[in-house]
C-alpha cells in the first residue's frame, strides 16, 4: 500500500522537527523544505521516510520547483504543513519595510503558492489538509509586533478564504495559533530564568496539528489556540 505523503515547510530544531517525527510516526512520506541543506540531511538520516528538499519558500520559482520535486517523489501531498515563519520585531517605525515584505513572502505569499500547487489534486481525491502554525499576533496588533502582526493576520485571513472555497470541496484548511515561547535552544538561553513549564513543547504543538489534520469531516475546527497552562492571556 502506497504511503500518504505530507509536506512541512520551515524544518528547524523545534517544531518543524517535530512535525517531521509526528508524521513519520503516523505512516506518512514526508517532504522536508528549509533553507538549511545541513540540517534537513541529519533529519533525513534519522528518517527512512523524510526526504529533504532545500528550497527559501519566498521564492516563488524556487517554491514550485521544489513542490513539483515532492509530488514527483513522494506522490501529491495529501497533507501540507506551512510552518515556515519570518518576522522583525520593533516599532512601525523601526521596522525596515524591505524585511516586512519578505515577512509576507514567507509566511502568507508562500501559503497562496503552497495552495494554488496543491489544491487541484486534493479537490480530485475530495480529500485533504492543509495547515498553518500561527501565532496570536494574527488576532492583535501589539506594540513592537509591527513586522510579525500584519503579516500573520493576514496569512489566517487568506487560510479562512481558503477554506470557505476548498473545504465543501473536501479539504480541510485549519489555523493552529501558538500563544507561547517555543521551547528551542535559543528561547532557553533567552528566557534562561524561566521554569520548563513556561515554554511550549514542540512535540506538542505537532500532536495538536496532527490531530487536527485526521479530525472526522462532521466536525472540522478551523483555529485552534494553544498555550502552557500558565500563559497570561
Amino acid at each position: 500500500m502506497t504511503k500518504k505523503s505530507c509536506l512541512i515547510t520551515g524544518v528547524g530544531p523545534g517544531t518543524g522537527a517535530a512535525l517531521v517525527r509526528r508524521f513519520v510516526a503516523g505512516g506518512y512520506v514526508v517532504g522536508m523544505l528549509a533553507r538549511d541543506a545541513e540540517r534537513l540531511d541529519a533529519l533525513a538520516g534519522e528518517f527512512a521516510d523524510a526526504h529533504a528538499f532545500v528550497c527559501d519558500v519566498s521564492d516563488t520559482e524556487a517554491l514550485h520547483s521544489a513542490f513539483h520535486a515532492v509530488k514527483t517523489q513522494l506522490g501529491s501531498p495529501d497533507i501540507i504543513v506551512h510552518n515556515a515563519v519570518a518576522a522583525e520585531r520593533g516599532s512601525y517605525m523601526d521596522i525596515s519595510p524591505q524585511r516586512l515584505t519578505k515577512a509576507f513572502e514567507v509566511n502568507t505569499m508562500a501559503l497562496l503558492q503552497l495552495a494554488r500547487l496543491a489544491t487541484p489534486d486534493m479537490i480530485d481525491k475530495s480529500a485533504g489538509a492543509i495547515i498553518c502554525t500561527g501565532n496570536t499576533s494574527a488576532y492583535r496588533g501589539r506594540a513592537k509586533f509591527a513586522g510579525f502582526a500584519p503579516t500573520k493576520a493576514a496569512q489566517r485571513i487568506l487560510l479562512e478564504s481558503i477554506a470557505r472555497e476548498a473545504g465543501p470541496k473536501g479539504i480541510h484548511a485549519a489555523y493552529v495559533a501558538i500563544d507561547a515561547v517555543i521551547d528551542v535552544p535559543w528561547t532557553r538561553e533567552a528566557f534562561g530564568d524561566r521554569p520548563d513549564d513556561f515554554f511550549c513543547q514542540p512535540d506538542d504543538i505537532a500532536e495538536e496539528c496532527y490531530r487536527i489534520a485526521h479530525q472526522p469531516r462532521s466536525a472540522w475546527t478551523f483555529e485552534s489556540v494553544i498555550r502552557p497552562f500558565g500563559e497570561t492571556w
